[in-house]
């Protein structure tokens, strides 16, 4: 048989068994059967889904229940309402830097960012951002799955937006919880926004790590300028591929360590950075080219060089910045809730709530803070304070340590703080705070109060003065030993150099810095509170001991003033009599432009035009040929300069502050802890000066105009020029030009002098050994001289003090001509007694008499008076052949009786006697009347009728004291 019919045969069989009745009707059976089953199967996952769906839904929805249903304006409020650090600029828009902050952010527009930086972001953080309305589903997924394996994995996958929602409104919360919220309010956010917008609130809200400062960084511009030292806008391919990895861990793959340093190890971030690349090309956001020059770019040599922080490299200057815009913003939003600048004043606690507020605004909301500083200038002054030699030695100071209250010994070096202000405005255009901030933090521009010594002068004592009509540049002023303090029992004040110089003007008075004059002068009106001025000029630290107190007149305050204050204080001069206050913030925007603040100049009416151009003028003298002199060979220009140097209690302080009529500028030098600044080698003073004067010059070298003016102060009217008495400041009498007395200077004509001079008086007086006295009427004309005479009820009557008149007059030739008489010489009421004369060959000699009103002494021959010698003169007499005798003479004329007699005989040539063999010489006998040859000295004692004899009683102030 062959094959095939036996293929044909079980063919036929196979056939048979599907045919055969009873094998279709088991097949039909077994159809039913599946197909029931698979339907069964196929109900309960309908069913089951259903249900699941049901409780998925349900617990959903348990989990967003508390959440509000946020509207497209709180949405929109809360996405863009991140926070971007406020940015800091010196005068004229030059960029300072940004205040100091947790994090750096800086907004930036969408348009403004490379397209490789947002391609790179959507290829690694969401390849389907501009195809899904918000969520992934394969996200949530992985979100539950890590939820219910308790996995300590990030949730991952978000895409742009939730990631978003997560920064801005959520937090990083890993929790079913938050990822619902997460996920339905991407979903509402996707509803109102558009992708462009979405992306670009992303961009500004992303956390990149740090930048080449060290300081946390967030969004893409502070990323890309951070790290690289670009806009966004500029960014490469390999930078942007950098940037767009970091948002997975910032700070892992950041370049920078918080010091600002390069990371030893930066393999995470580089090979994050490959990954991107990767990601774009195989996204086709890149092509292959693109991808392999950007995996052989080295992208470390991109990486921006240490920029220290405006902090780091302008310490004083940026926190003086944010301490003023935190007031000012304070103020402005106290105002906006209702209250007034004097609640905030008053209310500790409310200013403090308004000052946390401000802080946290400048911290957040973007401002641009513009100031008045001169970044050149600035900076000149810096490098000047930085390297100038002469601040003198270091200290040591014993502290406290706050750590371990151990007590240790530091150096501590003089310190500096100076101002430079423009008078019309009160910019401050530079200042110095100190030498070193990382040592000592406190800005002794502008906050550090100190004694203002002698610089208080002008402010306190000479321009009220002026202005009250108490007193002009020619007024006459005693620099004698005055007692001016009950509590002491000597005199007070002194002079810096311990001396007195008589009577003065108040021009060479404050040229010369003498204190008691000053403090005279500030006694007789200080029942007018002259200190309500210096609260005028802006001094804020008074109290009410320093209305009262005689020394703040040369500077002692009861806490002090402040380089800022004390200098701006002098501007007043400068403007005419007007205060206008310093100031350093020029104006305020916030990040749209919008200006929120802008400084107004409100100057106050202090003193006239004509106390201020008198003062000027005085303080010209002080640089011409006063305590500052010595600044005309230190400056490089010569600008019409006013100013008062300052030295505080026991040389604490030192100071200069002078004004032109562009600028003033003050300096102060001392120790933190207070300690004498007066050592050995260069004077405290001209340490002092010649640092004021680099400082200038080196603010002259950078804008001359601004420092040396062309114009000089003006005089305005109501100023006249008037002669008056040296003597007294009145209208010159006839004694004072023969005197040669006579002066010129400046007067407010509201206060010229009227009345003539009384101080001087043509009279007659007598000598007393090397004492003056006032003749009296019935004195003998032979024993009186005249001249001109200081007038003794003058001196009490102008100046009301008890002085010696001695000291009054200066020791200088002119004033020679002018006799200053002792108190009055009161007789004593009885006549002198008679003297014991003697004699020496042919001269007469006699003691002086006892009584201490004895004026002069009359010698008589035979009973005649043939000379009248004054108590000044020799006590003897040159006599010839007769009888003669001697009387005393008191100032009331009084005549003693005669004293003993004695005759001196005419003299005849003596014979030649031989003495004895073997003998010499005998002794010789003294003069005639038992006199041994030799004058008594003229405070021996002698047994005349007088009584004993010695020195002359003394007088002060009017009464005797027995000399011996």
């Amino acid at each position: 048989m062959s094959n095939n019919h036996i293929w044909k045969e079980r063919l036929r069989s196979w056939l048979n068994l599907f045919t055969n009745k009873k094998t279709i009707k088991g097949a039909r059976i077994t159809y039913h059967v599946i197909w029931n089953l698979f339907l069964i199967f196929l109900i309960v996952i309908v069913l089951g889904s259903a249900f699941a769906g049901g409780v998925g839904a349900g617990y959903f929805a348990s989990l967003v229940k508390d959440e509000p249903i946020r509207s497209y304006k709180n949405l929109k409020k809360e996405i863009y309402n991140y926070e971007e650090t406020s940015k800091l600029y010196f005068a004229n828009n030059v960029y300072l830097g940004k205040l100091r902050s947790d994090l750096d952010r800086e907004e930036v527009k969408l348009d403004q960012v490379s397209e490789y930086l947002i391609d790179a972001l959507i290829a690694t953080e969401d390849e389907y951002f501009y195809k899904h309305d918000g969520v992934v589903p394969k996200a949530i997924f992985r979100a539950i799955l890590q939820e219910v394996t308790n996995s300590s994995a990030q949730t991952g996958g978000s895409t742009l937006t939730q990631q978003l929602i997560k920064n801005q409104i959520l937090t990083n919360e890993i929790s079913f919880e938050r990822k619902a919220k997460e996920i339905l309010l991407a979903l509402r956010l996707e509803k109102f926004f558009k992708k462009d917008e979405i992306l670009e609130a992303y961009l500004n809200v992303a956390t990149f790590g740090r930048n080449s400062s060290g300081r946390n960084i967030a969004g893409a511009q502070a990323a890309a300028k951070g790290i690289f030292g670009v806009n966004a806008k500029d960014l490469n391919l390999p930078q942007a591929a950098f940037i767009a990895g970091l948002p997975q861990s910032p700070f892992a793959y950041t370049p920078f360590t918080n010091k600002g340093e390069i990371k030893e190890n930066l393999e995470p971030g580089l090979k994050r950075m490959k990954t991107v690349l990767k990601r774009m090309y195989e996204s086709g956001k890149i092509n292959q080219k693109q991808y392999k020059e950007a995996l052989a770019y080295d992208i470390t040599k991109d990486f921006a060089p240490y920029i220290p922080s405006p902090q780091e490299q302008y310490p004083w200057l940026t926190f003086e910045i944010e301490k003023r815009a935190k007031e000012i913003l304070g103020k402005i939003l106290a105002k906006k809730d209702g209250y007034e600048e004097q609640d905030l004043e008053s209310n500790q606690q409310l200013q403090e709530e308004y000052m946390a507020l401000a802080d946290r605004n400048l911290r957040q909301n973007g401002y641009e803070i513009h100031t008045t500083i001169d970044k050149k200038i600035y900076d000149a002054m810096q490098k000047v304070k930085d390297h100038y030699p002469y601040y003198g030695p270091d200290k040591p100071q014993e502290i406290t340590d706050p750590e371990t209250g151990e007590k240790k010994t530091i150096m501590e070096p003089v310190e500096v703080g100076a101002i430079l202000i423009e008078n019309k405005t009160g910019k401050i255009i530079s200042f110095v705070g100190g030498r070193d901030y990382k040592r000592e933090k406190l800005n002794h521009a502008t906050s550090a109060v100190r004694q203002n010594g002698s610089t208080m002068k002008p402010l306190l004592v000479y321009a009220p003065a002026f202005e009250l009509g108490k007193a002009a540049p020619g007024t006459i002023l005693p620099d004698v030993p005055l007692y001016l303090n009950p509590s002491l029992n000597r005199p007070w004040p002194t002079n810096y150099d311990k001396r007195y110089n008589g009577l003065v003007p108040a021009r060479y008075a404050l040229a010369k810095s003498f204190n008691v004059p000053a403090v005279k002068l500030y006694k007789d009106i200080i029942g007018y509170r002259p200190a309500e001025y210096l609260k005028k000029m802006g001094f804020t630290s008074l109290v009410e001991p320093d209305f009262t107190n005689l020394a703040t007149a040369i500077g002692s305050l009861e806490n002090g003033v402040t380089v800022e204050e004390n200098t701006n204080a002098f501007g007043t001069f400068a403007n005419g009599g007007k205060f206008i206050d310093a100031y350093l913030i020029d104006k305020i925007t916030d990040k749209n432009g919008k200006v929120i603040y802008q400084h107004e100049v409100k100057p106050v009416e202090v003193f006239s035009p004509q106390t201020a151009y008198l003062t000027l003028d005085m303080m010209r003298d002080v640089i011409k040929r006063g305590t500052a002199a010595s600044l005309n060979s230190r400056l490089k220009f010569r600008s019409d300069w006013a100013g008062k140097t300052g030295t505080g209690n026991q040389f604490y302080d030192s100071w200069f502050v002078a004004t032109n009529p562009n600028v003033t500028f003050g300096i102060w030098t001392g120790y933190d802890t207070p300690k004498s600044l007066n050592t050995p080698g260069l004077s405290y003073s001209l340490r002092n000066l010649y640092l004021w004067a680099d400082l200038i010059n080196a603010a002259y070298d950078i804008n001359p105009k601004l420092v040396d003016p062309d114009e000089q102060f003006k005089m305005p009217g109501g100023i006249v020029r008037r002669s008056f008495c040296a003597t007294s400041g009145l209208l010159p009498s006839n004694a004072c030009v023969r005197a040669g007395l006579v002066e010129t200077d400046l007067f407010n004509a509201k206060f010229v002098p009227t009345k003539v001079d009384d101080s001087l008086i043509e009279g007659k007086f007598v000598r007393v050994g090397d004492k003056k006295y006032l003749a009296l009427d019935s004195t003998p004309a032979e024993f009186a001289e005249s001249g001109l005479i200081l007038n003794p009820d003058y001196i009490e009557k102008i100046f009301g003090i008890k002085a010696n008149p001695q000291q009054l007059i200066p020791k200088n030739g002119r004033w020679s001509k002018i006799l200053v008489p002792e108190n009055k010489l009161a007789e004593n009421g009885r006549k002198p007694g008679a003297l014991n004369i003697k004699s020496s060959g042919n001269l007469i000699i006699w003691p002086m008499h006892p009584d201490y009103d004895v004026i002069g002494y009359r010698v008589y021959k035979n009973g005649a008076k043939v000379s009248s010698i004054k108590a000044g003169s020799s006590l003897s007499f040159n006599a010839t052949e007769g009888s003669y005798y001697v009387t005393a003479v008191d100032i009331a004329g009084n005549e003693s009786p005669p004293s003993n007699m004695i005759v001196i005989e005419k003299k005849t040539d003596p014979k030649p006697e031989i003495p004895p063999a073997g003998k010499g010489l005998g002794k010789g006998n003294g003069g005639p009347s038992g006199g041994k040859g030799q004058i008594p000295p003229r405070n021996g004692n002698n047994n005349g009728s007088g009584g004993s004899t010695g020195e002359p009683p003394s007088v002060e102030n009017g009464n005797t004291v027995n000399g011996q």
